[in-house]
């Protein structure tokens, strides 16, 4: 199969950027498949795995795409019609109510399921890429990984559930201790401990040095790639129960609660769970081989003429408030 990856960010990156951690992901694995993968990006990077057509922001986007493609995998909605054989992965929540492509997957089952649709595909990670855990490594803090600049990550959240839990420390990956994006967010207290937006070594460094990820999120979480890079590193997950953190996070992985007091004591309990457990589970459930044969399945579905929905999905209801409850 001749498939074109289609972002209009640069790719691949290295420090806060899930998203196009997840797509670099599925075209290597796609061409490890035996398939011929392109990407259409914005801007160059170099690739030894696929070819790279480099966007025109001014032409029309079908006429960019190569006629020997067989099927197009965008990453997010087109805002021309595309004349070829398509797919388009939603990654985030969407604001409105608008149809979406009928061709449109989603990266969970709720999330899916708030669009009124059932095609989705769990997102997955090329481990290899990753410092290998050491799970028998003392463990010496908590950490937060997300954006902590935007409220809904919850990091005052996450900051509140370890200043409640005696003896236990915070490492902040993705944020600073002086926000004034934030109302003026200054965190004096010595037991957390920021380390902006870091990647490489030294974030494998801080998760392989973790007890377990806190991760309090205020909305419904699409999916959660910071779920599935802690459980690599041995982590269990501390969080809400919101959105795809239940489908992902049973009993055997972590502890939900919307309650800080219920998440600072269990906490406290996080040698009941098994590091291994964790890496083994995020290592062959949310593997990039994994997501892209789910993947191939639906280009094989479009290629065959079915639409991956029957209607074209929309978000059922906006989520009222901006920011679900917490306490």
């Amino acid at each position: 199969m001749n498939i074109l990856i289609v972002h209009d960010q640069k790719l691949p990156v290295f420090t806060y950027g899930g998203t196009e951690r997840v797509i670099w992901a599925l075209g290597k694995e796609l061409n490890l498949l035996g398939h011929q993968v392109s990407f259409l990006l914005p801007a160059y990077t170099h690739c030894d795995f696929a070819r790279i057509i480099i966007m025109d922001p001014i032409r029309n986007l079908n006429d960019q795409i190569p006629p020997e493609i067989d099927i197009i995998h965008f990453q997010k909605e087109p805002e021309v019609e595309i004349i070829k054989p398509h797919v388009v992965t939603i990654h985030g929540n969407g604001n409105g109510l608008r149809a979406l492509n009928k061709n449109a997957i989603f990266v969970s089952k709720n999330h899916a399921e708030r669009h009124g649709s059932g095609t989705f595909v769990h997102n997955g990670l090329d481990w290899t890429e990753y410092a290998h855990p050491n799970l028998n490594k003392a463990r010496i803090h908590f950490h937060f990984l997300g954006n902590a600049a935007w409220r809904i990550k919850n990091v005052k959240g996450a900051i509140n559930i370890i200043q409640n839990a005696p003896n236990e420390q915070l490492a902040v990956l993705g944020g600073t201790r002086f926000n004034f994006k934030m109302g003026m967010r200054f965190t004096f207290s010595p037991k957390i401990h920021f380390y902006g937006m870091v990647g490489g070594q030294q974030k494998f460094d801080l998760l392989n040095s973790s007890k377990g990820l806190i991760f309090p999120v205020l909305w419904h979480e699409p999916f959660g790639l910071a779920i599935t890079e802690s459980l690599f590193y041995g982590c269990p997950i501390f969080g809400t129960s919101y959105g795809a953190l239940p489908e992902i996070v049973d009993m055997d992985y972590g502890f939900l609660s919307d309650d800080s007091q219920e998440l600072s004591k269990a906490i406290l309990e996080v040698d009941s769970f098994d590091r291994e457990k964790c890496h083994l589970y995020a290592r062959e459930v949310f593997d990039s081989k994994t997501m892209a044969k789910k993947y191939l399945s639906n280009y094989e579905k479009v290629l065959n003429g079915q639409p991956l929905n029957l209607e074209n999905p929309r978000l059922m209801e906006n989520t009222t408030p901006k920011f679900l409850p917490w306490k």
